[in-house]
């Protein structure tokens, strides 16, 4: 039984059609997560339109035990910037904060394939009802898996939706309120 993880260069022999054949470490292994990282919104933003992009205070989340894997997705004004091809699993979490009651408060995943048009890819919903006629919290959370086959191409964004405008987002630099989850499932 091996104690550790063989080097690079260790062969093991495989049957190719009954001729056995060596073959080096590094082109068997692999497998599982090689790439996943969470940002998070560092401070509230408030007066938040219907469709407007959350674009500012993104940072890594570095708090608490937390641990990315890989090299980390990079950001400009909120749009996110792959690191590597590959099929990515997205997740959007938002949590709003509103004295007004709304029917509809939504969390937005935008995705663009030409680096120009952004198309909304998945949406959630949520309502607010006011609770001692104050401000109150509401959360949704969308998801998706996107195909990146470019990194200068294949970008994601992350809006808001709600039905009367003037809605806060929530933030904090110690704490996920507001966030994004980036894995990388496998190739492209």
């Amino acid at each position: 039984a091996l104690a550790s993880e063989p080097a690079d260069t260790d062969e093991f022999l495989v049957s190719d059609a009954g001729t056995l054949k060596r073959i080096d470490y590094s082109l068997i292994k692999g497998g599982g997560i090689t790439n996943a990282q969470q940002w998070r919104i560092s401070a509230s933003q408030t007066s938040m339109d219907n469709g407007d992009h959350i674009t500012n205070n993104w940072e890594q989340a570095d708090t608490y035990g937390y641990g990315g894997i890989g090299t980390a997705m990079s950001q400009s004004s909120g749009i996110f910037t792959f690191p590597t091809t590959g099929i990515w699993l997205i997740t959007h979490n938002v949590t709003f904060n509103d004295a007004t009651e709304q029917n509809h408060m939504a969390c937005i995943i935008t995705a663009t394939t030409d680096n120009s048009s952004y198309n909304s890819i998945s949406i959630s919903k949520t309502s607010l009802k006011l609770i001692n006629s104050s401000n109150t919290n509401a959360a949704a959370s969308a998801q998706t898996i996107f195909d990146v086959t470019s990194t200068s191409t294949h970008k994601i964004r992350f809006a808001v939706g709600c039905q009367n405008n003037g809605i806060e987002v929530v933030g904090s630099t110690n704490a996920n309120y507001t966030s994004a989850t980036f894995i990388r499932l496998g190739d492209t």
